[in-house]
């Protein structure tokens, strides 16, 4: 799979690690709904490193498909509302 972290590049990850990525993704929801800030940045935090560390940056000249797109680590709490579905950041 490949991810796209707003503002730095490309990720691929593989299929195996999406598990733990949407249970994050479920945190950082429920920290929104709940307008929870200091979680929110906690939780986005901890999602943007654990796609860096468990993915392989592509080269900044690859043009692939993303098929999850992460906001920036200094995305707002309102930021990342816009960008989300009914799904979170990751479908489920």
């Amino acid at each position: 799979m490949i991810v796209r972290i707003m503002g730095e590049g490309q990720v691929k990850l593989a299929d195996s690690h999406f598990a733990e990525l949407n249970k994050l993704d479920d945190e950082l929801m429920a920290e929104m709904v709940r307008g929870d800030d200091e979680g929110f940045r906690r939780t986005l935090n901890a999602l943007l490193d654990r796609v860096r560390e468990l993915g392989e940056p592509l080269p900044d000249d690859a043009l692939e498909p993303s098929e999850l797109i992460l906001p920036a680590s200094d995305a707002t709490l309102e930021d990342v509302r816009e960008m989300l579905s009914d799904d979170g950041l990751i479908p489920g």
